[in-house]
């Protein structure tokens, strides 16, 4: 059996971070548990205006630091010629190519496609936070077996709201999550993840985050000092009480990147059913 092929786009522009160590480890992960083998090859998109080709079978890119608003900087068209090539590659050919979009470039994707505004919100939102599943969430494979709400690890300082619904409807395009539920703030909550198309899912959570070695990082004297100046104290026992429960970010991490893989491999032919 050839080795399925799949590129990393890392848009952390050379930012440091746990986000690439939680993706190459579920990639590691998923190889063994479904018998196959993976070829990764990985592009560090903004800090080297490099993007990969569609010769690759299953593709992930990351979340990163920084503004998703439209810029300048060279690598940002280069990145969505690849976008608006494997997106029209999988309307016209039999061999489609998976894509799972994360934060930042969540963020990205779903301005380009003129899915909603994507805005600065009015304070960071950080922490291991509840996501609300919607109908279309309730039955989306790749979500199934997470309860409601679920826990994930949010770290931005951008949303997506104010959602146009025909451009959403053009795509086929489904709102799964939505942000924790704020009674006492008069704002409309942010979407936390798209169904793009049959094969392409985006999130604005961190699905890979691991619970283990996101609380082994926060008990670093370092990222402790970090987050209680910045947070408060009182939201750093808060983050490593929810880190250390398994039924939190580790029961996420168990359930969405492996069954994104699991239904690529089906749709790669690998597998009868997901």
């Amino acid at each position: 059996m050839e080795a399925i092929r799949i590129a990393i786009l890392d848009m952390y522009d050379n930012a440091r971070n746990e986000g690439m160590r939680c993706i190459r480890q579920l990639l590691a992960r998923g190889a063994s548990e479904n018998g196959v083998a993976f070829d990764v090859d990985t592009y560090n998109v903004r800090a080297e205006n490099v993007v990969p080709g569609l010769d690759y079978d299953i593709y992930i890119s990351s979340g990163g630091p920084g503004s998703p608003l439209p810029s300048d900087e060279p690598w940002e068209r280069q990145y969505f010629d690849f976008i608006d090539a494997l997106l029209a590659h999988n309307q016209t050919q039999e061999a489609k190519k998976h894509l799972l979009l994360i934060c930042h470039s969540f963020q990205l994707v779903s301005r380009h496609l003129g899915l909603g505004t994507v805005s600065r919100r009015k304070s960071t939102s950080f922490g291991v936070l509840p996501v609300h599943l919607t109908p279309a969430g309730l039955a989306e494979p790749v979500l199934q077996g997470l309860p409601e709400p679920f826990y994930t690890v949010d770290s931005r300082d951008y949303q997506l709201t104010n959602l146009d619904l025909d451009r959403l409807n053009a795509y086929g395009a489904q709102v799964l999550c939505l942000e924790k539920e704020r009674p006492h703030v008069p704002l409309e909550r942010a979407v936390m993840a798209i169904r793009f198309t049959p094969e392409v899912l985006g999130t604005q959570f961190h699905p890979e985050a691991d619970g283990e070695g996101m609380l082994r990082y926060m008990l670093t004297d370092e990222r402790k000092q970090q987050v209680i100046e910045t947070y408060g104290e009182a939201k750093y026992h808060e983050m490593v009480r929810l880190l250390a429960d398994p039924t939190t970010i580790e029961h996420t991490e168990s359930v969405v990147v492996p069954a994104f893989l699991r239904r690529a491999l089906a749709g790669l032919g690998q597998f009868a059913t997901v």
